[in-house]
Order: structure tokens, then C-alpha cells, then sequence
């Protein structure tokens, strides 16, 4: 049965009308799908994301979205099953659908948890601390995130058409900014299973995710300075992108994760047998055949030490003859499956015969190769292939990517020399070291970085537990300069803040702390009648506040502090060394001492709503503390936070702690849980 693909805009789906393209099995060239070329009318589209899709998501809290994510994540991870068998016509073995279909719903559960212990439950955002511009304190700065008011266009490339589609979607939906996928037409059948999966579950606010699967003419023409473009694709097509006059002159956000040529350096250090050895071998065949070298990520240039490169090249060839079998994906056995079309085959061949220019075919012969259960010449079937470019002062190894199996060996002459040849390729995703010599690795890390998004080192120690070279993680940024693009996809909260407007907001500390939600010093406090401790979230306000002290600080105090911790360090104990020093006039207080009997000054201690302190943040000791000073504490609600999925939230309350003259002795943050209710 041939699938249709159909797009989801403005709250239904759409068959395509007018001409059809047909989709085929990458090993077989049976017709699976097919799916229109006429343009899509993005006016419905655009109008539908930013009057439905932007207003709902932006309702909600940043827990709440990360909890949309975490459910969507669960209902996904129970129907992986059936997009592994449509995975499969795409060329892709089991392996690789997990990369892509498991990986993408990986993406989707990391930032459901990032967003939750990371982002307040609050739909604003603050960057950084709160700037006093004026002297007296009644003019102040404060930096927020805000979501933009237009949709997150992401133009997705064929090889992972669902972790493409999720991890771009995840950020920009944690940010409160709905998405327009535009898949690659090749494998747009599966990125439109998982869309419609995750339209019909429900679990998104209507309006969130829309999916056009057609022609593309017109497609940025309507967007403006509210909107967000993600690319993934050729250097090439980034290249129009980036000059549309949306993007070049109308304002238009957008970034580009692009083809680049990575590369993997072995390290000078490193001798044949050793286990970095192994672990670049293995690495390397790996990344040459999973998706069938069709991964932005692989390992194009592999550079060895001069006198390691013929034990490289016959490792590499004996691991590939033991280990790879080309074929069917679904067949027995089958460990690389064929590229995504017979389109790609070619072009793969004609980039392959450009590379052979400057460098000879060591391993592979993509004339004479066995492929496993299927037709080698209805499938787009090629082996891994090795070549040895000799002569690396030629260009095209550094220039020509071929976006297959494909991978080029060249030695280099010493660290500074595999540092060049690393930069040759102006830019690139990622590069891997495998090194055991630390001195080694640190020479090659900081020597490439400038060039690359990402670099994995890679030794016995971390083996076990690395993911290797070609998997992005979404922790971490996934993009890289120059010819790579220039984007930053992924990051952890760095891509959430992409699809956010940052702005700096100036005005008395009662305004500013109105916009952001968070009290800020200057601001109104209430001290009422009800110590804030003794109130639940439901009736505790932003501002509410306790005053405590005076305490007068004892000699005994400071002994018998320093023989309860064991912190018997001279400050506290000898006068005399104490004065010595330019900051004290003699022996003074422990900064811990203080911190603890300011809590004393400003707890409840009866059991109510507080149910723990969970940390400070921010301490700062201002000015000493001497035998004799009496101290005092003003506790003030700075935030407020309740967790989406829980009976309780998180408060974190300023504490300012002042000696007999006004002098701030300390300042910092109290962190507590509060139960949502009391009694609960």
C-alpha cells in the first residue's frame, strides 16, 4: 500500500492536489509514498501558528510546557515500534532508527527535565542579576526573556527526519513558540507518521506543531522580525537562505547547521594495539557506515600520524571485512543498510570521483561489493570506502564532502601540523581526539576549538560511557562556524533562550520587580502580622518579609562555633596573625557562624508549610564580624515558584544581614520548599 503524505495546517490535513512525487524504498525502489510539489499556502500557516499556536503555549509556565514534552515523550516512546518498519525504507538499519526515532524522543524527555529543574515556573525569564543604574538605588536594570511573537520554521534535512524534527521542536516549544516543519522530501513520509502521532495524541495546545509536506516556493517570503528559521541542510542552500531578504534585511532569525568536513585525529601518542588504537578504528568504521556515512556528523578526514597510517588503513579494512554486511536492513545480518535514494548513490559517485583525484581507494570498490538480500542495482546500495590522500597539501579533501560511506586518511607530521590540517576544513560540526597523553589532548583541543562546534576526546576512561564522535547530545550545542553554519542547534537551555527575546528593562525597583515577578531590593516589603513562614504558597506573596535581631555577637560565640565545626583557621582564633592581615582589625566571626544565627534570628521553627531548605546561593561576606557586633536579618519572598507536578514549590527568599550600624555583614539567597497548601 503506497502512504500519501499529507500536511497539518490551520487545524486539519491536507491531501496533496496537483502534481505528485513518488517516494521510494531505498533498497528496492518499490513506490511507498508519495506527496505533492505544489507550493503550500503559507498564509493560513503563519496566521494559524502566531494567532492559535503562540497565545496558547505562551499561558503556559515553563513547567508546564516541560511537562507537555514529558508526556508527549511517554506516549511516543510506546508507539516507537511502528515507525522502526517505515525507518526502514528510508535505508535504515535497526541501529540507525534507534539513533533517530528513540534519539528524538530522547531529546524530547532531556528537556522536559531541563526545563523543569532549570526554569522557574514562570512564564518570564530573568538573565543575570539586577543592575543598580542610579546611586540612591531607584533606578534599576534588569535583563528578561520574553518568547517571540512569530513561528519557529525549521527545514529539515532527509537523513533524520524525526531527531531532526524533535530536537528542534523541543526548544522551541519549552520557549513558548510554536513550530512549521518543512521535512525533506525524500523521507517526509516518516517525519509526517510521527507529526500526525503527535497531533492525533492531543497532548500539544492546538496550533503548536504544523507540517508542510509540498513544494516550498514563497516560503520565507512572509515571514518577518518575529520569526525563527532552523536549517539543516547543504552549505549551499544555507547560502540562499541566509540572503533572502527576509533574513538579510527583514529581520528574520535564523541559523543553519550545514555539511562540513569533521574530522578525527589520532594522537601522536597512541601505538597500534593500545586500546586509543582500537577505539579509533572501531570509531571510525562506525561513523563511515551507520545511516551509510549519511550523517552531517561523520568522520570525513581521519588523521593519523605518518608512520600509523598503513596500520590504520589495514585495521580499518579488517574490522569492515569482519564486521560490516551491506544489504536489506531488514535482512539477517545486515549491519549497513543503502542510502536514501538512488539520487544519492550518484551523487555520492560523482563526489567520490572528484575526491579520487587527490587521493587513492585503499579500502572498499564501489563496483565490485556483496549486498545482502536485496538488488544491487535496484538498491542504492554502496560499501564503505577508505581512501589514503597522499598529498595533503591538496584541496579537495578539505573541500569535497562526499555525504555517503565515504572517509579520507591523511598523516600528518606533528601535533601543530594535524591542527592545520584540522582547520583546513573552515569549520566543521565536531572533531574527536583519541589520545591517552593529556598534554597531548590539551594541545589538540584548544588548537582546533576555534574551528569546530564540538570536540570529543576519546581514551580508555571515558570509552565505556561515550556516545561517540557523530551523536549530538541535547546537553550540548549541536552546530559549529564557518562552512558548518554558524548555528547552534540543541545546547540545553542556550536553544531554549534562541527562540526567546532578551530586552533590558529600566525603571524603579516597584516597576521592574512588577514586570519580572521577583522582588528586588528597593522594592516594598511586607512585614505584616503572619511570619511568611507560617504561610503556604496559595497565600505567600512576592515581597513578604520578616525582620530579626539584634543579636550581639560573643567571644564565646566565635570559641565554641570553632570547636563545634573544627574550623579552628587563625582568623577565628588568634588576634594577633588576625590583624596581621589587610582585612581584619583582629580576630572576627566565622561567615558560617553568621549565616546560622541569622537563620535563628529569621526561622519559625514550628512545623508548617516550610518543608526544607535545600541550599543558598549567592553568599557573599561583606563586611567582618568582631566580638561584640550586634547583628540583624531582613528575610524578604524573592521568588516564587510552584512545580507543576507536585503538592509543593520552591522559594528562594533574599537575607540581608546588617551589624549595629548598617553595615551589610552578608547577603544572599535562602532556598526552601513550601507545601502549596497548610494544613496540607
Amino acid at each position: 500500500m503506497t502512504m500519501t503524505v499529507k500536511s497539518y495546517t490551520a487545524a486539519r490535513w491536507h491531501a496533496p492536489s496537483g502534481e505528485r512525487s513518488s517516494l521510494l524504498n531505498a533498497s528496492t525502489s518499490e513506490q511507498v509514498a508519495v506527496v505533492g510539489t505544489d507550493p503550500i499556502d503559507m498564509v493560513p500557516v503563519l496566521h494559524h501558528g502566531r494567532s492559535v499556536g503562540g497565545p496558547a503555549l505562551r499561558e503556559l509556565p515553563f513547567h508546564e510546557r516541560a511537562l507537555a514534552l514529558k508526556r508527549l515523550a511517554t506516549h511516543l516512546n510506546g508507539k516507537r515500534d511502528q515507525f522502526y518498519a517505515m525507518s526502514a525504507w528510508t535505508g535504515a538499519t535497526k541501529r540507525d532508527s534507534f539513533v533517530d526515532v528513540d534519539g528524538g524522543i530522547g531529546v524530547l524527555f532531556t528537556y522536559s527535565s531541563k526545563g523543569r529543574r532549570e526554569l522557574p515556573n514562570t512564564t518570564v525569564l530573568l538573565d543575570g542579576p539586577t543592575e543598580r543604574l542610579g546611586r540612591g538605588g531607584h533606578f534599576v536594570g534588569q535583563h528578561i526573556y520574553t518568547p517571540r511573537r512569530g513561528i519557529a520554521l525549521q527545514i529539515n534535512a532527509f537523513n533524520f527526519p524525526v531527531w531532526g524534527m524533535l530536537e528542534k521542536l523541543a526548544p522551541a516549544f519549552l520557549a513558548g513558540v510554536p513550530t512549521v516543519v518543512k521535512p525533506a522530501l525524500q523521507t517526509s513520509y516518516l517525519a509526517a507518521a510521527m507529526a500526525e502521532e503527535i497531533i492525533d495524541s492531543g497532548l500539544l495546545p492546538e496550533g503548536s506543531l504544523q507540517l508542510i509536506a509540498g513544494g516550498t516556493r514563497g516560503l520565507l517570503d512572509l515571514l518577518t522580525e518575529q520569526d525563527t528559521v532552523a536549517f539543516t541542510g547543504s552549505a549551499s542552500t544555507a547560502a540562499q537562505l541566509r540572503s533572502h531578504p527576509a533574513v538579510h534585511t527583514g529581520g528574520v532569525r535564523f541559523s543553519s547547521e550545514a555539511d562540513s568536513l569533521n574530522f578525527s585525529v589520532l594522537g601522536i601518542d597512541v601505538q597500534p594495539g593500545s586500546e586509543e588504537f582500537e577505539l579509533y578504528v572501531r570509531q571510525l568504521v562506525t561513523e563511515m557506515t551507520s545511516k551509510a556515512g549519511q550523517k552531517c556528523t561523520a568522520i570525513r578526514r581521519a588523521l593519523v600520524p605518518d608512520a600509523l597510517v598503513p596500520a590504520v588503513i589495514e585495521a580499518v579494512a579488517t574490522r569492515i571485512a569482519g564486521k560490516v554486511r551491506v544489504g536489506d536492513p531488514t535482512a539477517d545480518g545486515v549491519t549497513m543498510g543503502a542510502l536514501v535514494g538512488l539520487a544519492q548513490r550518484e551523487e555520492v559517485r560523482r563526489s567520490l570521483d572528484i575526491l579520487s583525484a587527490a587521493a587513492d581507494l585503499v579500502v572498499g570498490d564501489p563496483d565490485d561489493f556483496e549486498v545482502v538480500g536485496a538488488d544491487p542495482e535496484r538498491g542504492a546500495f554502496l560499501p564503505p570506502m577508505l581512501l589514503w590522500g597522499k598529498d595533503t597539501s591538496r584541496s579537495e579533501p578539505h573541500d569535497v564532502e562526499v555525504f555517503g560511506p565515504v572517509s579520507t586518511v591523511l598523516g600528518y607530521r606533528d601535533t601543530a601540523h594535524a591542527v592545520d590540517l584540522a582547520a583546513r576544513g573552515r569549520g566543521s560540526l565536531v572533531g574527536s581526539v583519541v589520545s591517552a597523553d593529556p598534554a597531548v589532548v590539551r594541545e589538540l583541543v584548544l588548537g582546533v576549538a576555534p574551528w569546530h562546534g564540538r570536540v570529543l576526546v576519546l581514551d580508555r576512561d571515558s570509552a565505556a560511557e561515550s556516545t561517540g564522535h557523530g551523536s549530538p547530545l541535547p546537553h550540548l550545542v549541536h552546530g559549529g562556524p564557518g562552512r558548518a553554519g554558524g548555528g547552534e542547534e540543541l545546547g540545553g537551555i542556550r536553544s531554549v533562550l534562541h527562540y526567546l527575546q532578551r530586552t533590558a528593562i529600566q525603571g524603579s525597583p516597584r516597576a521592574v520587580s512588577a514586570v519580572t515577578g521577583t522582588w528586588i531590593t528597593g522594592s516594598p516589603r511586607n512585614t505584616g502580622d503572619i511570619h511568611p513562614f507560617r504561610k503556604s504558597l496559595a497565600d505567600l506573596r512576592v515581597g513578604d518579609a520578616v525582620e530579626g535581631g539584634p543579636r550581639a555577637v560573643t567571644p564565646d560565640d566565635v570559641n565554641r562555633f570553632a570547636d563545634l565545626s573544627g574550623d579552628h583557621f587563625y582568623a577565628h582564633t588568634d588576634d594577633a596573625a588576625a590583624a596581621a592581615t589587610p582585612f581584619f582589625d583582629g580576630r572576627v566571626a566565622h561567615g558560617y557562624f553568621v549565616v546560622s544565627l541569622a537563620a535563628g534570628l529569621f526561622v519559625s521553627p514550628e512545623p508548617g508549610p516550610v518543608l526544607a531548605n535545600y541550599g543558598l546561593d549567592n553568599l557573599r561576606f561583606v563586611t567582618p564580624v568582631y566580638p561584640g557586633d550586634a547583628l540583624r536579618v531582613t528575610l524578604t519572598a524573592k521568588s516564587i515558584s510552584p512545580r507543576a507536578d507536585a503538592d509543593y514549590g520552591e522559594v528562594a527568599w533574599d537575607a540581608v544581614v546588617v551589624n549595629q550600624r548598617d553595615e551589610v555583614v552578608a547577603t544572599y539567597e535562602v532556598l526552601t520548599t513550601v507545601a502549596k497548601t497548610w494544613p496540607a
